[in-house]
């Protein structure tokens, strides 16, 4: 009999479970795979009765690495649909819900926005004329296609091939609305990637009803005109269903370059175009030659508009603010009082034009952009490119560019809120910060230097060792969003140096706080919002918070020194006002000229210019002393012409002229840029009577004597 309190036979029981246990795992492991092994046998079995050879072998390997590769692609296409999905999420259809009429600052009417520039028609009830001419000209195979034409694509690229040229686009009417709605004019290939995207998503989701009727709703027509409707309308002087043959084909030519065909701009034109859009009736076979021939010998004639263009940039940027002020009101049938000055805007827009016709071919800039701010905040003026009927993105406000030196005004900032002035010396010298290293113009480095004189020469290295050492990157950062840079700053040693894309409404918003005295600029373009009841709805000055201070008083009138020395002894001299009007200012010159700046400002008002390519192509050489300094000067010499002129901040003499300021460079160069000598300041209409004198004196001369005084 077993003692159970023998401790000697208890460890020979517990032995014995473990053994079991072991051989219990060991043998339903072997079992587990003994069987595994069975049923892959099997499933071996099984499928060598699909087993090909030969030509039948071929297929299906082409078939399974046709299916590896669209599986692989499907999961592509899933990744480049995010931006049509994401555009999809808004409420695209009720964009046009607002009714908003425009004013100027003196209560002009300058343009409307939203449904009120025509009540949209049923489709059913537009002329069967401008459907069909529609049709002909932009999109012949509309209703035979799923949004994407493949066989249009292919035509218009033999087309092309053999015309070695763009003469023919493949865009369908679909993607066409897709860009319209969602969408901006950029030519990249993730736009055209995101429009085939939405016209699929179009094509899904409207009847082919639907999507040609919100097309002629939505497209720009030309004159301020959205839509056909409106566009008959203005042109014509009649309703949509009124509209004949030849009006029919005057409208349809519009939809591919509405500026340039505008019949109230450019008549012979546009009566050209709609003799096109004729001849594409009767190649498409939508009509006959002899249904045409009225219409080709009676051209439309259109309603004689006299009146000031509308600046349709800044009412896209406008109608998007009353849009987002809309959350304080329910209403949405308005009237909006701007700050816009449109003897300003015509003068800004002539200076980009004029500048672009001058000067862009030879330095290979196609694009330019403007924003005038009065000082104390109100946008006076606003170009968001050459023509807004060949592309409606704006630049301005839309657009994200490399700044270059132009945001070393923010480091300089930092560092006078710091403690430093104008006359702190730094070195200039190579600097490394890890693998990087900036280098000057022409590495060329100074030595010991101010920092007025860092600044006025643009010098790189200043900006970078400020940061590496004494600053950091994040007070800068800080500092250029206290002062009104909405976009988007990078965290990157590289800023200082003006590597971190930003708006032309961003520089010319943050600029506004030098004259400000360092306050806010408190940038706007909406005084006063009402019903049409007269009932004010949002007024500027009573509904947003006072101007907050960004910089002190000491720190801005130290920027303000050293701001107002770069037009007249530093990087943009072609920038200083006429009439001994102080300018202050920055020029700005990214990396391969890809971009060139000029911020610049008086006591009266604050401008940022730029110029560049969409395509972000390289110009020829193109720096902000050059350009951008030469039109900023054009645009605000005008707008300076009668008003009383205020002083900026901190620096109460008059501007220099160039032979003082000349003169001030040679007497000290062993300190760079010295302080300036200010002349005594004649008074604007003395200046006017003496330089119209001269001319006279100079015109009675002989042709010899002319010569010689244009030299001097």
């Amino acid at each position: 009999m077993q003692d159970p309190d023998n401790p000697e036979k208890r460890p020979r029981k517990s032995r014995h479970i473990l053994l079991k246990i072991d051989s219990w795992i060991d043998s339903t492991l072997w079992n587990a795979g003994f069987r595994s092994a069975e049923i892959w046998e099997d499933i071996t079995i099984f499928f060598r009765r699909f087993r090909v050879r030969g030509w039948k072998r071929i297929v299906f390997e082409l078939g399974g690495e046709a299916l590896t590769l669209g599986t692989a692609g499907f999961v592509l296409m899933l990744a480049l649909a995010q931006p049509a999905f994401e555009a999809t999420k808004e409420d695209w259809r009720n964009r046009g819900d607002f009714a908003v009429t425009f004013t100027d600052r003196y209560g002009n009417v300058i343009g409307h926005r939203g449904v009120i520039h025509q009540n949209s028609v049923p489709i059913d009830e537009v002329p069967d004329s401008l459907i069909k001419a529609v049709l002909a000209t932009e999109d012949r195979r509309f209703f035979d296609h799923f949004g994407i034409d493949v066989i249009g694509l292919f035509r218009a690229f033999v087309t092309n091939a053999q015309a070695g040229e763009v003469v023919q686009g493949g865009s369908t009417l679909t993607q066409q609305l897709a860009k319209n709605l969602f969408l901006s004019n950029e030519r990249s290939i993730d736009r055209k990637i995101t429009e085939a995207f939405l016209a699929l998503w179009l094509e899904a989701n409207l009847s082919k009803k639907e999507i040609l009727s919100t097309y002629l709703d939505r497209a720009y027509m030309g004159g301020g005109t959205f839509g056909a409707a409106a566009a008959a309308q203005f042109y014509f002087g009649k309703n949509i269903t009124d509209v004949n043959l030849a009006e029919s084909a005057m409208l349809a030519g519009l939809f591919k370059a509405p500026a340039k065909y505008a019949p109230h701009v450019n008549l012979p034109a546009a009566r050209a175009r709609a003799n096109e859009v004729l001849t594409n009736l009767v190649q498409s076979g939508m009509m006959t030659e002899g249904q045409v021939i009225a219409a080709r010998r009676t051209p439309a004639t259109v309603v004689d508009r006299n009146e000031q263009e509308a600046p349709d940039f800044f009412l896209d940027w406008a109608f998007d603010e009353v849009q987002r002020l809309a959350s304080r009101f329910h209403q949405h049938s308005l009237i909006v009082r701007t700050t816009i000055d449109m003897g300003i805007q015509k003068a800004a827009e002539d200076s980009i034009e004029t500048s672009l016709r001058e000067y862009g071919e030879s330095y290979h800039a196609k694009q330019g952009a403007m924003v005038m701010l009065e000082n104390g905040g109100a946008v006076r003026a606003m170009v968001g490119g050459r023509d807004y009927g060949e592309s409606q993105f704006n630049r301005a406000t839309k657009a994200l560019r490399q700044p270059g030196s132009s945001f070393k005004v923010y480091t300089y900032s930092v560092a006078m809120e710091s403690g430093m002035t104008p006359k702190t010396t730094i070195i200039d010298a190579p600097i490394y910060w890890g693998n990087w290293s900036p280098h000057n113009y022409e590495n060329r480095y100074a030595g010991r230097v101010t920092l007025e004189t860092a600044i006025a020469q643009s010098i790189n290295t200043v900006p970078v060792r400020l940061a590496k050492e004494k600053l950091g990157i994040q007070p800068i950062r800080a500092m250029a969003k206290a002062m009104g840079v909405e976009s988007p700053v990078r965290d990157d040693v590289t800023i200082p140096i003006g590597t971190s894309e930003v708006t032309v409404l961003d520089q010319a918003t943050a600029y506004a706080v030098f004259p400000a005295g360092g306050y806010q600029s408190r940038r706007h373009g909406i005084t006063q919002v009402l019903d049409y009841d007269g009932d004010v709805l949002y007024d500027f000055d009573r509904d947003e918070p006072p101007a907050k201070r960004v910089l002190s008083e000491q720190a801005d009138t130290y920027m303000n020194q050293m701001l107002t020395r770069i037009p007249y002894v530093g990087t943009a001299r072609k920038a200083a006002l006429d009439n001994g009007i102080l300018t202050g200012g920055k020029t700005g010159t990214t990396q391969a000229y890809r971009d060139a700046w000029f911020i610049g400002f008086t006591g009266n008002y604050t401008c940022a210019v730029w110029f560049g390519n969409d395509d972000y192509t390289s110009t020829n050489n193109m720096t902000g002393g050059s350009l951008p300094a030469m039109t900023f000067k054009r645009a605000m010499d005008y707008a300076h012409q009668g008003i009383v002129l205020r002083s900026i901040p901190g620096v109460q003499n008059p501007a220099p002229s160039a032979k003082d300021a000349a003169k001030t460079v040679a007497a000290k160069p062993e300190d760079g840029i010295p302080q300036l000598i200010r002349p005594r300041m004649l008074s604007v209409e003395s200046t006017r009577i003496l330089k119209d004198l001269g001319e006279k004196l100079k015109d009675a001369l002989p042709l010899d004597a002319q010569k010689v005084a244009s030299a001097r």
